[in-house]
């Protein structure tokens, strides 16, 4: 009978978990800089083409508003499979690492951009037209007032979408996306290994709690007021 290890896991499994912990790394590092790249420019157009903003553009506001309530409005194991074409398309496969980021990136990316413009809607007006006043270009004054006025909240906001893609990640198990999640159903649940899946369970809720800690950390530094 093979050395158990503790919580009864087998010490062979040991290499299997510590793979799958550093694909969900992987993925989830990935897909932030794709999200990133493209929520807070969407953000940033959610506020500034707003009535009001420095680039108002009310057709425009409504298009991009209507978007991202679409696109918050999928649950993601439903977009997961729903993109499974375009995935192909794009990332050349659909399962493992590779197959898992881009429906991460469709699936956070509104969500990111809600984040985005919550951060930015709470920077204070007069900011804003004391640089307009000042002759301030609309890129300085997204750039210099906005973006730099509301990186506490902007940090906050990318926070809580990076511990929702760690959810999100462990649900793409559910179809080959590799990670902690597709090594829990694989051996937690389909060959009924139960120390597997609390070990999976463990490293995730501590990957959320470090992240929640550092991104707080993050926040109180760089809060000015």
């Amino acid at each position: 009978m093979a050395e158990q290890t503790i919580l009864g896991l087998d010490p062979s499994r040991i290499p299997d978990i510590l793979t799958a912990t550093w694909e969900t790394l992987l993925m989830v590092g990935w897909a932030v800089l794709g999200i990133l790249a493209f929520g807070i420019p969407l953000g940033v157009l959610l506020v500034v083409t707003d009535t009001g903003g420095i680039l108002e553009n009310r057709p425009l506001n409504r298009v991009l508003g209507f978007v991202v309530n679409l696109g918050r409005s999928f649950p993601f194991i439903i977009l997961l499979v729903a993109l499974v074409p375009v995935t192909r398309r794009v990332m050349g496969t659909t399962i493992g690492l590779r197959g898992a980021v881009f429906p991460l990136i469709v699936a956070a990316i509104p969500f990111m951009g809600r984040q985005v413009e919550s951060a930015l809607r709470e920077v204070d007006r007069g900011l804003i037209e004391a640089a307009l006043a000042m002759g301030a270009t609309p890129g300085q004054v997204i750039v210099r007032v906005l973006l730099r006025e509301a990186l506490p909240g902007l940090i906050r906001g990318t926070t809580i979408m990076i511990i929702s893609l760690i959810g999100y990640s462990a649900m793409a198990g559910a179809v080959g996306g590799g990670g902690l999640g597709d090594l829990a159903i694989r051996y937690g649940y389909m060959r009924f290994e139960t120390p597997v899946m609390i070990a999976t369970l463990i490293i995730l809720v501590i990957m959320v709690q470090l992240i929640q800690w550092l991104g707080d950390w993050l926040a109180r530094l760089l809060d000015r007021r």
